[in-house]
């Protein structure tokens, strides 16, 4: 029990050591002077200028309100160094004699403790300036002068607790924004494996295409060496036969013409018959009495021909109507002239020939004929004989069908390529980092702003939309990805440069009597992918702010899990 006892009087005594030696440490440091500094105030006799070390001057010179170091390191608790400061007005031509020599500040700052909240460096300028600048130095420290009777309290505790907690929503919203953009990496290593996927099939595919295409090419000679060295019964006609040919096209239009002859007598005959029935209804209500001698001669004139028995007397004309229906009808091989047995008389040879190959045996007539065609094929391919009559313009139904099903075949094969080309260019396109853009290609979002709906669509285009009607103006096509240097101030107030990842449009609507527009979009971590705001920099050249969770990094727990990680 009393070993026990011992124990924890011993923990506590060296607890109490090591907070001690903690706090006499803190408080043997100079004012102003941060931990990662307290090596060069060791010394409590002789103080060694940081940047400097040539220069040595008394430790009482330390914050004795005298700029003695030319890096301000012997004054890192007044605001005497203050014009080395590169938030100074005042530069080296001010101090006559330090022109060769480096003046850059070895300190960041005056150190704030800030107990219960973060520690900060201040700029010296802000030193006993009579403002407490608490959104730095909470504790008020920068203010121990007091000047002109300012005290700032000390507020670490309930601005280090609000701190906390807007810290502690910041950083949610940063790993909610940071697994949105793990998904957005999944999903763009996803759709490029489906583009890889899709090439692969589609080469596969090209390849059975082409094998195909050579199966049919082959085919079609075939079908076309077979259709030259043909010999078909009927193909080439004689000289009886063509002249066989010209007297049936003959009498083909005149029967045509007769046809159309008898059609306008029938027309004519009808509007004789009409005339006459107008004619004698004349004369039977026409009046005797009535002293109109014109119209006495065309009584007597119509009594005359009433009188030949021409009128409505068609029966002369039936024996030439039944002559003319049978002129009329189409000639058939058992009516009129069949033309067919006149067009191949001039074919006794061909049937001879193949009446002859009916006593051979199969083999021998496949032999005859095959190099009956070779030969055939041969003479008309050198001109030596003619070809079959039109058997340009009139092939084949089998090699027309072929034809097209060959160009049909290749046509698909062209579109097979282009679409591989189209899918390969897609995969040399820049997306970002890791592609994280390519889900997000033409996502669009908008922000109402004035008279004005402006739209970024993401790899696509930005546009100026009217709330009032009127067209809408674009302000810029996607050009590339890039990086952009901005201003940002840190929370000791000074402008530093950060690099942000940017989004360029250009080649935009051209502005009346200015250049074409263009749009710079800058982006900032965020949950959402939003527009912030809106600027025009220059005449017709705008940037647009917007969050999104691209553009976010690392949080501070990743960050220091990795600084673990590379100490050890």
């Amino acid at each position: 029990m009393r070993s026990t006892a011992n124990v924890f009087v011993l923990l506590g005594i060296s607890t109490c050591t090591t907070v001690f030696a903690a706090s006499s440490e803190a408080s043997s440091r100079p004012r102003g002077v941060g931990p990662e500094f307290a090596k060069f105030y060791k010394d409590t006799t002789t103080f060694t200028c940081i940047s400097h070390p040539a220069i040595k001057i008394p430790f009482s010179a330390v914050n004795d309100d005298y700029c003695d170091c030319p890096d301000g390191s012997d004054e890192p608790g007044t605001s005497a160094c203050s014009h080395l400061s590169r938030l100074s007005p005042s530069t080296s031509a001010d101090h006559p004699g330090t022109g060769d020599i480096d003046l850059t500040p070895s300190l960041p700052g005056f150190y704030c403790k800030n107990k219960g909240h973060n520690p900060a460096y201040i700029p010296f300028q802000r030193v006993n300036d009579g403002v407490c600048d608490y959104e730095i130095c909470c504790d008020g420290s920068d203010e121990w002068a007091h000047p002109g009777g300012t005290k700032c309290e000390d507020r670490c505790k309930e601005i280090g607790k609000a701190w906390r907690k807007s810290e502690e929503a910041r950083q949610k919203s940063l790993n909610t924004a940071l697994r949105k953009k793990k998904e957005l990496i999944a999903e763009s290593g996803r759709l490029t494996k489906e583009i890889e996927d899709r090439i692969v099939d589609l080469e596969i595919e090209v390849k059975a295409k082409e094998t195909k295409i050579q199966s049919m090419e082959a085919e079609l000679e075939k079908l076309e060496r077979e259709e030259r060295g043909k010999v078909v019964k009927g193909a080439k006609k004689g000289k009886l036969g063509l002249l066989v040919g010209l007297a049936r096209t003959r009498v083909n239009e005149l029967r045509e013409a007769l046809g159309e002859v008898r059609q306008q007598r029938d027309e004519s005959r009808a509007r004789v018959k009409e005339l006459e029935e107008i004619l004698s209804k004349f004369k039977e209500e026409y009046n005797p009495n009535f002293n109109d001698e014109g119209v006495k001669r065309a009584v007597r004139s119509w009594e005359d021909y009433a009188a030949r028995g021409t009128a409505g007397d068609a029966s002369a004309d039936s024996a030439r109507d039944r002559d003319l229906d049978e002129i009329a009808k189409a000639d058939s091989d058992a009516s009129g002239i069949d033309w067919a047995h006149w067009e191949n008389q001039d074919e006794r040879e061909i049937d001879l020939v193949y009446k002859l190959l009916a006593y051979f045996p199969p083999v021998v007539v496949d032999f005859l004929e095959d190099k009956y065609n070779t030969i055939k094929k041969f003479l008309v391919e050198n001109n030596i004989i003619p070809g079959a009559e039109g058997e340009t313009e009139n092939e084949s139904k089998v090699v027309t069908e072929a034809k097209d099903a060959l160009k049909s075949e290749k046509s698909a094969l062209e579109t097979t390529l282009r679409s591989i080309k189209d899918h390969q260019s897609d995969l040399e396109k820049d997306y970002g980092p890791d592609g994280i853009f390519r889900p997000l290609k033409d996502v669009c979002i908008q922000k109402d702003s004035g008279e004005y709906t402006y739209e970024h669509c993401f790899l696509a285009q930005t546009k100026q939309i009217p709330k009032k009607g009127g067209g809408t103006v674009t302000m810029g096509n996607f050009h590339a990805i890039s990086s952009i240097t901005v201003d940002d101030a840190n929370t000791a107030g000074e402008i530093r440069q950060v690099e942000k990842l940017a989004l360029e449009y250009t080649s935009g609507q051209k502005c009346w009597n200015g250049p074409a527009r263009s749009t710079t979009v800058i982006l900032e971590c965020g949950e959402e992918n939003e527009i912030l705001k809106v600027m025009e920099d220059e005449k017709c050249v705008y940037s647009m702010l917007v969050t999104s969770p691209v553009a976010c990094g690392e949080t501070t727990k990743e960050k220091a899990k990795k600084a673990g990680k590379d100490e050890l």
